[in-house]
C-alpha cells in the first residue's frame, strides 16, 4: 500500500472505515454470487438445449433401425425425409460411422470432400461416454459457428450429430437472465444504505467517545455541544452512561479532595493546640530555672495531660484511616459484644462516679457478631465517652439489644441528658464537628469520636442514626448484621 493511500486510512474515522470495509466485503462477494449464478443458469440452459437435441437423435436412431436398406446401409432419402417431417429452423443432421467418416449430412452431400470427425470433441465423447456436445465451434464444412450435440448408437456404430448455428439468437437464449443482475443490484443498493444509516450513528457515538476520551486525557471541560446528545439507541445509552459515570467520578474525587484538604486543615489545627500547649509549659519550665516545685509539678502536669489528648488524636486519626483506606486487611471475628460493653462499663466506673452518673445496660448474656474486636469496641467506647463528656452529671447512660426480624441486632444507646439542638443532628457524625468547641476541648475531646463510630458500624454492614428522645436526652440507634 502506498504512502497516500496509508494517509488517507489514517484520516478515515473507525465507522468510515468500518463500512468501506464491510461495503467492499459485500461487493466481493456479490460479484462472486452473481458470477457463480450467471454461469450456472448458462450451464443449466446448455443442458437443456443438448437434451431437447439429443432426444431428437434418439428419435431419428429409432426411425433409422426400421427403415435401414437390405445390407444394413442407411437410405439418405429417408433421414432426408425424417428430417423434413421434423423440421426445426437451421438444423444440421451429421451421420458419422465409427471410423469417423461422414456417411450423411442434409446440408452437403459430397461425402468424399468431409474431414474426419473421428477427433471433434462432440463425436469423440459420444464414442467414448455414448453423447457430448460443443458450444460455438466453427465448422469446418459449412461455414459458421454451430452448437453440437452427438450420441452414440452402438447397436450400428453409429453417431448422430445434430447441430444448431451459434448465431445471436442462440447466444442470446443461452445467455442469463439478465433481470437477476438488476435485481441483486438493487438488493445491494438497499442493504448499503442500510448499513451506512446504521454505521454513521455508530461512527458519531464513537467520534464523541474519542472526542471526550482526549478531553478526559487533557482535562479539558467536557460540558461542550459535541457531548450534548448521543443517538438513541443502545450504544448511544452505553456512551451517555460512560460520560456520566466519568462526571460523576470527577466530582466524587474532587469532592474528597476537597474533605481530605479540609481534614487536613482540621488536623494541623488539632494538632495546634496540644503541641503549642505543651511548648508554652516547657519553655516557662526552662526559661524559669528557680520555679518553685508546685508550680513546676503543675507545668509538668499540664504538658502530660496535653501528650495524651494529642496521643488520643493520633490514635483516632489512625483509626479513621484504617476505615477508610484498608476495611480489606481487617480480619473479621466471632465478637462477644456483651463481653465488651461490661468491660467498658468497668473501665469507666471511676468517671461515671465523678460526675454521678450510672450506666444501666439490658442485654441478652451473650450477643455474638462477626466482626473487628477493636472496631466493635471502639463504637460503644467513644458513645460512653461522649455521654460522659456531654450528657451531664447525675444523668442516666441505657444500653439496650433486640434481635431483628432479618438476624441483625438492634442496638439503643441513649441518656436523659441535655440532648442536642436539632440543627446540630445531621452534623454529628462529621469529623471535627463540635456543638460546643470551647468546651469539647476542655473535656479533652477529639472530635472524631462520634466518626469512628459510624465508619465501624459501616464496616459491619450496619446503619445508625441519631435523634433526641421526647423525655430529654440523646439516642442512638444502630444495627450490626
Amino acid at each position: 500500500m502506498g504512502t497516500c493511500e496509508t494517509l488517507i486510512l489514517d484520516n478515515m474515522t473507525v465507522g468510515k472505515r468500518l463500512f468501506w470495509g464491510t461495503q467492499s466485503l459485500f461487493l466481493i462477494f456479490a460479484v462472486l454470487f452473481i458470477v457463480f449464478q450467471q454461469a450456472r443458469e448458462k450451464q443449466f440452459k446448455i443442458d437443456m438445449l443438448n437434451m431437447h437435441l439429443q432426444d431428437y437423435n434418439y428419435r431419428l436412431a429409432d426411425k433409422l433401425e426400421t427403415c435401414r436398406n437390405t445390407d444394413g446401409s442407411i437410405d439418405g432419402k429417408i433421414v432426408d425425409d425424417y428430417v423434413k417431417k421434423h423440421y426445426i429452423e437451421h438444423l444440421r443432421v451429421t451421420l458419422v460411422n465409427h471410423d469417423g467418416q461422414v456417411i450423411y449430412d442434409n446440408r452437403r452431400k459430397d461425402y468424399r470432400n468431409f474431414g474426419n470427425h473421428k477427433n471433434r470433441k462432440e463425436v469423440a465423447e459420444a464414442m467414448k461416454k455414448g453423447n457430448g456436445y460443443d458450444i460455438s465451434r466453427e465448422s469446418n464444412t459449412v461455414s459458421g459457428d454451430f452448437f453440437y450435440s452427438a450420441t452414440m448408437i452402438k447397436e450400428g456404430n453409429l453417431v448422430i450429430r445434430t447441430a444448431l448455428p451459434y448465431d445471436n439468437d442462440l447466444a442470446e437464449s443461452l445467455r442469463a437472465d439478465q433481470h437477476y443482475i438488476w435485481f441483486a443490484l438493487l438488493m445491494m443498493t438497499i442493504l448499503s444504505l442500510t448499513l451506512y444509516r446504521f454505521i454513521r450513528r455508530l461512527d458519531s457515538n464513537i467520534t464523541k467517545l474519542h472526542i471526550f476520551a482526549q478531553r478526559a486525557d487533557h482535562g479539558e471541560s467536557l460540558d461542550t455541544e459535541d457531548l450534548a446528545q448521543f443517538p438513541d439507541d443502545e450504544l448511544g445509552e452505553i456512551s451517555e452512561s460512560i460520560i456520566k459515570i466519568y462526571k460523576r467520578l470527577q466530582k466524587t474525587k474532587e469532592e474528597q479532595n476537597e474533605l481530605k484538604r479540609q481534614l487536613t486543615q482540621n488536623v494541623a489545627h488539632e494538632l495546634k493546640t496540644p503541641v503549642a500547649s505543651i511548648q508554652g509549659y516547657l519553655e516557662t519550665v526552662m526559661e524559669n530555672p528557680s520555679i518553685d516545685s508546685e508550680k513546676r509539678s503543675l507545668f509538668l502536669e499540664r504538658c502530660y495531660a496535653q501528650s495524651k489528648r494529642l496521643t488520643s488524636l493520633l490514635r483516632d486519626i489512625s483509626t479513621l484511616n484504617r476505615l477508610d483506606d484498608a476495611t480489606g486487611m481487617i480480619e473479621f471475628e466471632d465478637v462477644d459484644v456483651t463481653a465488651i460493653i461490661r468491660q467498658i462499663a468497668k473501665e469507666t466506673s471511676l468517671q461515671l462516679e465523678e460526675r454521678g452518673m450510672t450506666l444501666k445496660t439490658h442485654l441478652p448474656e451473650k450477643i455474638v457478631v462477626k466482626g473487628a474486636h477493636g472496631m466493635i469496641y471502639s463504637i460503644f467506647r467513644n458513645l460512653t465517652d461522649n455521654a460522659i463528656a456531654y450528657a451531664g452529671n447525675n444523668t442516666e447512660v441505657t444500653v439496650s439489644a433486640d434481635r431483628t426480624s432479618s438476624g441483625e441486632w438492634h442496638f439503643m444507646f441513649c441518656d436523659n441528658g441535655v440532648g442536642v439542638e436539632p440543627r446540630h443532628l445531621d452534623r454529628l457524625f462529621e469529623r471535627f464537628y463540635r456543638v460546643d468547641k470551647g468546651r469539647s476541648r476542655k473535656m479533652g475531646g477529639t472530635g472524631l469520636g462520634l466518626a469512628i463510630v459510624k465508619n465501624a458500624v459501616l464496616l459491619h454492614g450496619g446503619t445508625i442514626k441519631v435523634g433526641n428522645k421526647a423525655t430529654g436526652g440523646l439516642q442512638f440507634d444502630f444495627t450490626l448484621a
